[in-house]
């Protein structure tokens, strides 16, 4: 638990002592220094933007919080060089078993084939997430981190927002070109620019405990329908780092959260499920599912992102890796718009994109919700007939919903090019782009999401055997797979990948979209593609 308890002095900064308290100006503010204000921040700073990272307390959150972090999530902290710390600290797992009683129901592989650089997911305390992301921070020199810094009141202006900013020693003032808020479920400025959450909180209330014990389960996600140990309800078990155990139970509605969180209370539950008392609390928290989100996530010049945008329910691991996709999305539409190669328009393309992610994530959490915690007799008489149809059928285990875990966001936008080609496989535009094994010209190893980076996460051509050199539009890289002088693509799995038989060309965006895909690629088409999604037609 050290590493949830590390604290920041706050420091005072020249901003607080200008002359005649004139405020000082500032490109980008991101106000919430949590897995995605660290993310953002850092991902501007590496495209060359100053940023200036506020944030209320002056220690990393207490308590794991979110553990699970998906494949997509990981390959964005690789684009920022801290991936490799994530993976070594975190819990591997790609298996999940759903029970129904004290019976196996079946069992899932998240990512059952070979041949990527990241596994489905690891579960990793937040604690430690946000620690490695700072210490990332305090290596980028571009980045203003201020702890105990609160933002109290915020003045929306035609070409800047001013920021008022209260610390230890008093207030002062920023103004910024554009803030991006980051601060969370109770977001504060959320408040200030009269924007509300619309959705929907349900009642079914669930206990988190996390436990320190030494125990032989496998590092696998346990889900139960009705536990012997916990009759009526559902139960959640994951193992995360350091022998400390993520443990989720369903209470009753009605449960009184004063009382069900002591741990002389929460101890017998525990004890129950796992046979014996040999484990120590690490944390022990009550919530509420809600499934909410803002009308909009751009107000001018104000960007909201993450949980201060949106909120799902835990069960499904969409909440933080949701968050980190906005933060991703943000940061290279951000870029150009601040270096005049966009125009501001592009920014909305955010809200377009994210807010539709968010309506996806909150109906498959609503989903689960529902089928977790029915609500009505109906509801629980369906559950009943898909967990007895799941014992003996496919079709029934497909019905069975205790948590469909995140998966990249798919973006149905006008920054896409609409394919003119006919493809029976490979990824569409406005989906992701596919990690597979590679070897460069002389045979070292590595990753295509590697190659991408090595790219400088621009736009990119990626292009497969098409017998012919492409003439990229100026400040687009180039990755060729096949040739003499491209990547050596020995197990097959890159090609398969991107339906690749007879050539094929990608245009990847800044965060690894696909932008557009040709069979034939011609200088015209790649450069009326690039302009859309540039937002420049």
């Amino acid at each position: 638990m050290a590493q949830s308890k590390v604290q920041f002095g706050y420091r005072r900064h020249p901003d607080q002592d200008r002359p005649g308290g004139a405020p000082a100006g500032h490109a980008v503010v991101v106000v919430g220094a949590g897995p995605v204000g660290l993310s953002l921040a850092i991902d501007l700073a590496q495209r060359g933007h100053k940023v200036v990272l506020l944030d209320d307390a002056d220690r990393i959150g207490e308590g794991s919080r979110a553990i699970c972090f998906s494949k997509r999530s990981l390959e964005f902290w690789d684009r920022l060089g801290v991936g490799d710390r994530m993976v070594e600290k975190g819990v591997v797992w790609s298996v999940g078993k759903i029970f129904h009683g004290a019976s196996q129901l079946y069992q899932f592989n998240l990512l059952p084939e070979q041949g990527h650089k990241r596994p489905a997911f690891i579960n990793l305390q937040q604690f430690y997430a946000e620690a490695y992301l700072v210490d990332r921070v305090q290596h980028l020199p571009d980045i203003d981190l201020r702890w105990r810094n609160k933002v109290s009141a915020l003045d929306r202006r035609n070409d800047h927002v001013a920021l008022t900013i209260e610390t230890p020693e008093g207030p002062y003032t920023l103004h910024a070109q554009y803030v991006i808020a980051c601060d969370g479920a109770r977001s504060s400025l959320r408040q200030m620019v009269g924007a509300e959450f619309s959705g929907q909180v349900f009642e079914d209330q669930f206990l988190i405990a996390d436990v320190k014990m030494t125990a032989a389960f496998p590092t696998e996600r346990w889900f139960w329908f009705d536990p012997p140990f916990h009759a009526g309800r559902s139960a959640l078990l994951h193992k995360q780092p350091d022998d400390v155990w993520r443990i989720d139970l369903q209470l009753h509605p009605d449960a009184d959260p004063l009382v069900e969180k002591k741990p002389e209370n929460v101890a017998p539950r525990i004890a129950r499920m796992l046979g014996h008392e040999q484990f120590d609390f690490e944390w022990i928290s009550l919530y509420k599912f809600q499934c909410r989100r803002m009308d909009r996530f751009v107000h001018g010049r104000v960007i909201f992102a993450g949980d201060s945008a949106h909120q799902v329910s835990p069960f499904g691991a969409r909440g933080a890796n949701s968050g980190l996709e906005d933060a991703e999305n943000i940061a290279w539409k951000l870029d150009r718009v601040l270096r005049g190669t966009s125009p501001e328009t592009l920014l909305e393309t955010y809200h377009t994109e994210r807010s539709a992610a968010a309506d996806e994530n909150i109906r498959e959490s609503t989903r689960s919700t529902d089928f977790m915690a029915p609500t009505t007799e109906q509801e629980a008489r369906l559950r009943r007939a898909v967990l007895s149809l799941a014992k003996e059928t496919e079709f029934g285990k497909r019905m069975v919903n205790g948590g469909r875990l995140s998966v990249p966001s798919v973006y149905d936008t006008p920054l896409s090019t609409p394919d003119a080609d006919v493809w029976r496989g490979g990824p569409r535009p406005g989906t992701s782009m596919p990690d597979a094994p590679v070897a460069d010209h002389t045979g070292n190893p590595m990753f295509l999401t590697e190659a991408f980076i090595r790219k400088g996460t621009r736009f990119t051509l990626l292009t497969f055997g098409n017998g012919k050199s492409i003439d990229a539009p100026e400040g687009v890289g180039t990755i060729k797979v096949g040739g003499d002088d491209g990547m050596i693509d020995a197990a097959g799995f890159a090609g398969q990948r991107y339906d690749a038989d007879g050539g094929a060309t990608y245009l990847l965006r800044p965060d690894g979209y696909v932008a557009a895909r040709f069979r034939e690629p011609s200088r015209p088409a790649i450069e009326a593609a690039l302009a859309r999604a540039c937002g420049l037609s």
